[in-house]
């Protein structure tokens, strides 16, 4: 291929507002400080409202009561949400016993929330509290360095493989690549750790106005594809050989987020770059993210992620720069296969004669509920347990590394605390939601809230067919901008209005497709309507073993999504 000319293939027009927001930073830092100080007003304005994103950060107000404190003629309950960064989602018990004593006493409602993005949250920070948060982790060995903004997040791990010594050497690369990765500039320890003031005069990678859009990477094992890996920008899939890592196959430009009414934008599917060696990891990984920064949208920020830049300039260009600056040939990608996704609850045997115990959280949320008081039982495994924690990119947690002598008395706590729960049904262990009302500020409908009662009326449908030990994928989010992975379910319901969604069909089993519109504009209720039908057909018609995604595919309910770009908003979806 012939010389790539960068300025020929860049978008032109009058860049995004962003990008004068991220010039003019002085390197993330804005007048961050100066906000902190300011005791008028518990939020910040509409710079620094997006720069504490760098930070790890976001600006967000309880959506319950914003009308009623209008009326009080006061301002809405600001607070930030606090991603932490964990490549990989790995944490030790004393870490974990940390952040649970800043959940208790410093946030609104004490509870630490597990993400799709394999790391843990704190909701409900105010203003005041936020310097000592940080020092707080800080303190324990944790940031939230880029785990928002313009730039490369939490790099995802698979969480819970069989093949231990394969997985250990994948985390480090996860944790090699973030390294990497990371903002140059010393704002974070400036703002937040009282650090020394350092002069930023370039980001080699990342660049003086960061990414056009927010970047995500995967380090993934097969054939365990529990990190979604067609969500993500940048995939890196382990090949071994004896056991041992080798090398990655390379998958670029996946992606769930979209807009509604808005057709230039689309889910996408990663695609294939091909295989490299272990030594020419952190290279790839810097050249597809400064291609990305180079060629990507800053003019618009709906089509800057890096599915559109391969759409517009084509993946073969793409590909190609990205080997002209690594300095490597792409080879031909090495054979692999993904057969489930999720995470495999109960106990897993280590190969060192240790086992790890993975617990369901719905929805990720850690607190004492009803009858099932997470959060302590969490605390006292914690106080106890010699290995370390592993969160997963389901919003679920591994226990891991416990030894024999120790494995009853955590199952013991697990099952005392609400930890274990025999009576959970696969269906329920099969869907997720993001966080959405009533703190996420793009939230247009319920997702975490109302997820656990749609789930028990898809039980009870499945039952009513006599198929209640069945499982169908299913996820519901907010809003289209993808948290909630909805947009590689089975079922996933996407928020278009107060209680109303869209709802799509036809994701596999093991994350390679993405579903398709079904209805739209509908209610829960209207929805449960169409699925009680759709599982009487699949449960007479299947063949076989066929999964309900796979079934309405073949049975001609829905066509397939072959090319995002071309047919994904087709108005003959259905068929």
């Amino acid at each position: 291929m012939s010389d790539i000319n960068i300025e020929e293939l860049k978008v032109k027009g009058n860049l995004a507002d962003n990008e004068r927001m991220k010039r003019e930073s002085n390197f993330l830092r804005g007048t961050i400080a100066e906000e902190l100080n300011d005791p008028i007003t518990g939020g910040f304005g509409p710079d620094n409202f997006q720069l504490i994103r760098f930070h790890g950060m976001y600006q967000q107000d309880d959506r319950d009561i914003r009308a009623e404190r209008a009326k009080q003629k006061l301002e809405p309950l600001h607070t930030v949400m606090l991603r932490a960064r964990l490549p990989g989602g790995i944490i030790q018990p004393s870490q974990w016993l940390g952040i649970d004593k800043f959940a208790e006493e410093k946030t609104i409602h004490g509870s630490i929330r597990l993400t799709t993005r394999q790391t843990f949250q704190f909701h409900g920070v105010l203003k005041r509290n936020m310097i000592e948060m940080h020092q707080t982790l800080n303190a324990m060995g944790i940031d939230s360095i880029a785990t928002a903004g313009d730039v490369n997040r939490n790099v995802l791990c698979t969480s819970n493989p069989v093949e231990s010594e394969l997985h250990a050497e994948a985390y480090d690369w996860a944790t090699k690549i973030s390294e990497h990765l990371l903002p140059k500039t010393n704002a974070y320890a400036e703002i937040w750790l009282n650090g020394e003031k350092a002069e930023t005069t370039e980001e080699p990678i990342l660049g003086s106005n960061y990414l056009p859009r927010k970047f995500k990477t995967t380090v993934t094992i097969p054939p365990l594809n529990d990190v979604d890996i067609h969500a993500n920008d940048l995939n890196f899939i382990a090949i071994s050989n004896n056991g041992k890592l080798i090398g990655f196959n390379v998958l670029v430009g996946g992606g769930l987020a979209m807009t509604h009414g808005d057709n230039a934008t689309y889910p996408r599917k990663a695609s294939e770059f091909g295989f490299i060696p272990l030594s020419a990891t952190l290279d790839v990984a810097a050249a597809v993210v400064t291609t990305q920064r180079d060629l990507g949208n800053r003019v618009n920020r709906k089509n800057a992620k890096t599915k559109y830049t391969l759409e517009r300039v084509g993946v073969d260009v793409f590909k190609a720069e990205v080997e002209r600056r690594a300095g490597v040939q792409f080879e031909a990608t090495r054979p692999y296969e993904f057969t489930e996704r999720g995470d495999r609850f109960g106990w897993v045997d280590g190969i060192d004669g240790k086992q790890h115990l993975t617990v369901f959280i719905e929805n990720g949320r850690i607190l004492d509920f009803p009858n099932k008081p997470l959060k302590t039982g969490m605390r006292k495994i914690a106080e106890i347990h010699q290995g370390d924690f592993r969160m997963t990119a389901n919003q679920n947690l591994v226990i891991a590394g416990v030894a024999p002598e120790q494995k009853d008395t955590i199952e013991q706590l697990a099952r005392e605390h609400g930890l274990i729960d025999d009576g959970v049904s696969n269906q329920r262990l099969s869907s997720m939601a993001c966080v959405a009302f009533p703190t996420c500020p793009l939230a247009m409908a319920e997702a975490e809230r109302m997820l656990p009662e749609f789930v028990t009326q898809i039980e009870g449908l499945l039952a009513k067919h006599g198929a209640a030990e069945e499982s169908i994928i299913t996820r519901v989010t907010g809003c289209p901008n993808g948290c909630g992975r909805a947009m590689l379910a089975e079922i996933g319901l996407v928020g278009k209005g107060p209680s109303k969604y869209n709802l799509y069909l036809g994701g596999t089993h093991n994350g390679e497709r993405i579903p398709r519109l079904y209805q739209e504009n509908i209610t829960d209720a209207e929805i449960l309507t169409h699925i009680d039908g759709l599982i009487g057909r699949w449960l007479q018609e299947r063949d076989g073993e066929e999964r309900f995604g796979d079934f309405v595919v073949r049975a001609g309910i829905i066509a397939p999504v072959v090319d995002s770009a071309k047919d994904f908003h087709d108005a003959g979806a259905i068929v």
